[in-house]
């Protein structure tokens, strides 16, 4: 039975993980995917973007990692075949190309303020679910949240920020930012944290030889069915993501 207020992750047929997390993300949240590097936040989000494209919503997918040809690689080795909505416009897809004086600088590679220009980017928020992938960069490479960050107001920072995304969300859309918490300050991310309706924190576990990676639900609000405490899942090139069923002894 759909739940009006979901927004479906889709693939029953394929994975458990829309029916672990519930049915869905409720619409109007803020989802806050944390983990280190390597701990699948990236997949995760790629899952989460092809499912909901299926489903019917439309998704913005900012990536301060990948080019557009990087994406479609890494989402085409996961069998999320993500080709179709890219050129339906079902999927806006961005990258933030911080190195070369790209997107975000002007001629003379100036950093501008990153973060009103993504604000200012009209066109990103106009989708059901936007993903800002990872956000700890964005907001590292943006010289106003740096000045404010060296004198100690992080926390003023991330409180303009999150009132842009209260804003966003009060229209039933769904912010979706991943972070690496060892790249930032944890009085930068604090604020982020206390705010997220949705909080998840990805890790992995070195179990004998094994590498085990789990979503851990910190926060969930709004949520349709029950939703695990612990998700367990693993990353399959050719198959996607996979939930594992098994109990850590």
């Amino acid at each position: 039975m759909p739940h009006d207020n979901l927004l479906s992750l889709g693939l029953g047929e394929r994975d458990r993980l829309n029916k672990e997390l519930g049915g869905g993300i409720p619409r109007g949240s803020i989802v806050l995917m944390e983990g280190d590097y390597g701990a699948g936040k990236s997949a995760i989000s790629q899952r989460f973007a092809y499912g909901l494209v299926e489903e019917g919503a439309s998704v913005t997918m900012m990536s301060t990692e990948l080019t557009v040809r990087g994406f479609i690689d890494q989402m085409h080795s996961l069998e999320y075949d993500m080709v179709k909505p890219l050129l339906n416009e079902e999927l806006l897809f961005l990258h933030a190309d911080f190195d070369s004086g790209g997107a975000f600088s002007d001629d003379d590679g100036e950093r501008k303020e990153l973060l009103k220009r993504l604000m200012n980017a009209e066109a990103m928020w106009n989708s059901d679910v936007v993903f800002l992938d990872t956000f700890d960069a964005i907001f590292r490479n943006d010289p106003t949240f740096e000045a404010l960050v060296r004198k100690n107001e992080e926390r003023q920072a991330a409180l303009e920020i999150i009132s842009f995304f209260r804003e966003i969300i009060s229209q039933g859309k769904v912010v979706v930012l991943t972070v690496d918490p060892s790249a930032v300050d944890d009085d930068a991310i604090g604020p982020f944290r206390s705010i997220a309706d949705v909080f998840l924190q990805l890790e992995m576990i070195e179990v004998g030889n094994d590498i085990r990676r789990q979503i851990n639900v910190k926060r969930f609000a709004g949520m349709g069915e029950q939703v695990g405490d612990t998700i367990g899942f693993s990353v399959r090139s050719g198959t996607g993501i996979v939930i594992e069923s098994r109990s850590v002894a």
